[in-house]
């Protein structure tokens, strides 16, 4: 088995938060406390010298806080109008909490269609890397208000490998509701126990994920299985943790055994 000291030396960091772990799973509104603990590590580790790359979920779930919706929307217009609402909001949440540790955010709303024209995913490759020069933590999110099923990455777990990709990262954190990989469903196996480390995904692997949809999200384990895989295709170690973990982030690069790593 590999060490996980290898994650010392990661210098390009991807960290990816679902939604669920940005609010009260009573209510679904935002939690300011989760989110500014949350900034607090990610503001920590660009201290330690490393480039980071937030990519955040949370603009329909804010957006359903903010305009005080019961339910959320179902039309594909309301969903975008909602968004829209949600995302001003959750990027000034954000700015607000990294000013506090002096840093500097800038916004970056993509699609799936970038990945099929050259000069579009150069540009967005261009933009990543000009911002981390500058010194700025880039937060991505797919851009629901515009994005349609054609052009939807429909999750973003893998929005975040695909994001890892484009800028050669190192290491990719998915951040959730779920624990890591188990062995079986803890939902319905007691004595299903959470695996460690992960060599190589094969189909076994991939049997093991259930598709469990949180009430806010749009992901289970599936699609961080899809990520993961993806990510270590272009040699990029993944971890999947759960967000809830008392400073998941400083625990994953302590090497900590949190989460499920998936070597690549």
């Amino acid at each position: 088995m590999k060490a996980r000291n290898i994650l010392e030396n990661k210098k390009r960091i991807v960290i990816k938060v679902g939604s669920s772990s940005l609010t009260h799973k009573d209510t679904g509104h935002i939690s300011i406390a989760r989110m500014e603990l949350l900034v607090r590590q990610i503001a920590d580790i660009k201290n330690a010298g490393k480039d980071v790359i937030l990519v955040s979920s949370g603009a329909i779930a804010v957006g359903i806080s903010a305009l005080n919706m019961k339910n959320r929307p179902e039309s594909l217009s309301d969903k975008q109008a909602v968004a829209a609402v949600g995302q001003a909001s959750l990027m000034m949440i954000y700015q607000k909490l990294f000013r506090e540790y002096n840093k500097t955010v800038g916004q970056v709303l993509i699609t799936k269609d970038l990945l099929e024209h050259e000069g579009r995913k150069n540009n967005t490759i261009n933009t990543f890397n000009a911002l981390l020069k500058l010194g700025a933590i880039p937060i991505v999110n797919e851009n629901d208000t515009v994005s349609t099923e054609e052009i939807e990455f429909g999750d973003n777990d893998n929005l975040s490998a695909i994001v890892a990709c484009l800028i050669e990262a190192d290491l990719l954190i998915i951040l959730s509701d779920i624990d890591g990989l188990f062995n079986s469903d803890p939902s319905t196996n007691p004595d299903a126990s959470i695996i460690n480390e992960v060599m190589r995904i094969d189909d076994t692997i991939e049997n093991m994920a259930t598709d469990s949809i949180s009430k806010v999200g749009t992901g289970g384990m599936i699609t961080k299985i899809q990520a993961a895989k993806l990510a270590n295709e272009y040699g990029i170690d993944t971890v999947i943790a759960n967000s809830e973990t008392d400073h998941v982030i400083y625990k994953i690069m302590k090497q900590e055994p949190i989460g499920t790593i998936f070597y690549s």
